[in-house]
């Protein structure tokens, strides 16, 4: 049996019913495999059975009291997973679907997509199975000052660095900010995504939508195609799908679909961000108001975005969203490029229907990096007592993500076929985590 065939089947055993950790472990292992095989060094120390094992997974209670008086009790989680080339990085997820699948899924993958960025951040995740809709401010400060009560012994600015995710955003991220310092008396930059006022940096809101769309830009021109006159459809409503959106238009697309959890819209005129802005970051109402309000577009409260006709397919919602039977209408449509901006929002299934027909395929680990990158960023700007303009940090994380482009093509290239992206990016993320873990021993 080969290496990488027995920590699969190692893993698989140590964690039964973990089914999407299993899924990207499966295809990290599967797709870094011409690097593992043919080098013993690995299999020597373990680095496969190290990797996918987290450092350590706490998990714990939040109680918290709802506007009734009554108390409430949810659980809440952060797996460190791997710090070899730098503290823990990683956001916070609020959302019921959460469970210890789900956070080791996405902080193994973080592992990867932090070392593409080229910055010094280990991988992690965490958050709750806490649903921050359709609670009060006070329900959303009491659940955060309690979440942060628990997890501020785990944390710190050299040790882990969380920031937001799926129901995680700058008001979440400043009540538990503000529990951090009054539990530790420090003033710190242990979380990322922070407001503007202390601490905050520009461009963290457009980050990984602007980022999943200069990376989708250098795939296209790298094979000689662009934004310009293409016709995007788009999944999502939050800050990943509407930045993305406004960055594909500013490259001359045309973006005709959004969703949320409840349905999707689909506007043959080209979506009006300034609706969509303030439905959902004025109003925090539902995508279906845009239909009611723009003529033209329509509303569908089954079926998915990916049945509209589209040159690129950028998914930013959540994780497997797109599957088998999505890809091959895709497909049939003609689909030029993929872009995943949410995480692992494509099943493996999907993905091989991509790869097969030729599709250009940008996977979440080198697409979805933006945030982090502008994360990792605000760290530094945390660190040195400095603010940066919006362009500055806007040209730093154009250039990040070229740079990520460039060692995922390179790495296919070199291991798989010069499409491959999903092999060039888990290899290059790979690389140079194993390094680091073989130079600093055990």
């Amino acid at each position: 049996m080969s290496y990488i065939s027995e920590v699969k089947a190692a893993v698989a055993a140590r964690n039964p019913n973990q089914s999407e950790f299993m899924q990207t472990v499966d295809e990290v292992l599967t797709t870094i495999a011409p690097v593992v095989e043919n080098d013993p060094i690995y299999r020597k120390n373990s680095i496969l059975e190290r990797i996918t094992e987290p450092d350590r997974q706490i998990m714990f209670r939040v109680a918290w009291t709802d506007d009734n008086g009554n108390m409430q009790v949810n659980r809440g989680y952060r797996v460190q997973f791997n710090n070899a080339i730098g503290p823990y990085k990683g956001g916070l997820r609020l959302h019921p679907s959460v469970n210890l699948s789900i956070i080791k899924f996405l902080g193994f993958e973080q592992i990867f997509k932090n070392s593409l960025t080229g910055l010094p951040i280990g991988g992690g995740k965490g958050g709750s199975d806490f649903d921050p809709k359709g609670k009060s401010e006070r329900e959303i400060r009491e659940f955060c000052f309690s979440f942060m009560t628990e997890l501020a012994r785990h944390i710190g600015a050299d040790v882990d660095v969380p920031a937001g995710d799926i129901g995680v955003g700058g008001r979440e991220i400043g009540y538990m900010y503000g529990q951090y310092k009054r539990i530790k008396n420090v003033y710190e930059g242990v979380l990322t995504g922070k407001g503007l006022t202390y601490g905050g940096s520009l461009t963290r809101t457009e980050a990984t939508g602007y980022g999943l769309v200069y990376i989708v830009d250098n795939m296209l021109d790298a094979n000689g195609k662009s934004f310009k006159g293409k016709t995007v459809a788009i999944s999502g409503s939050g800050n990943v799908a509407i930045y993305a959106a406004q960055k594909a238009q500013a490259l001359g697309a045309k973006v005709v679909t959004m969703s949320d959890s409840n349905g999707w819209v689909f506007d043959p005129n080209g979506i009006d961000l300034a609706v969509v802005r303030d439905i959902k970051e004025v109003k925090r109402g539902r995508i279906k108001e845009y239909a009611e309000r723009v003529k033209g577009a329509e509303y569908h409260d089954s079926g998915k975005v990916w049945q509209v006709k589209c040159d690129i397919a950028l998914p930013c919602a959540t994780q497997n969203e797109l599957d088998a039977n999505d890809a091959k209408t895709l497909v049939k449509n003609k689909v030029l490029a993929v872009g995943e901006g949410a995480n692992m929002p494509s099943t493996t299934e999907a993905i091989e229907v991509f790869q097969s027909a030729g599709v250009l395929f940008m996977p979440a680990k080198a697409a979805n990096a933006g945030g982090v990158a502008v994360s990792a960023l605000e760290m530094s700007q945390n660190s040195q007592r400095l603010s940066w303009t919006f362009e500055e940090v806007d040209a730093r994380l154009k250039n990040i993500m070229k740079g990520i482009f460039d060692k995922t093509a390179s790495a296919a290239k070199q291991y798989s076929n010069e499409k491959d992206y999903v092999a060039g990016a888990n290899i290059a993320g790979f690389l140079k985590v194993a390094q680091a873990m073989i130079a600093q021993g055990v």
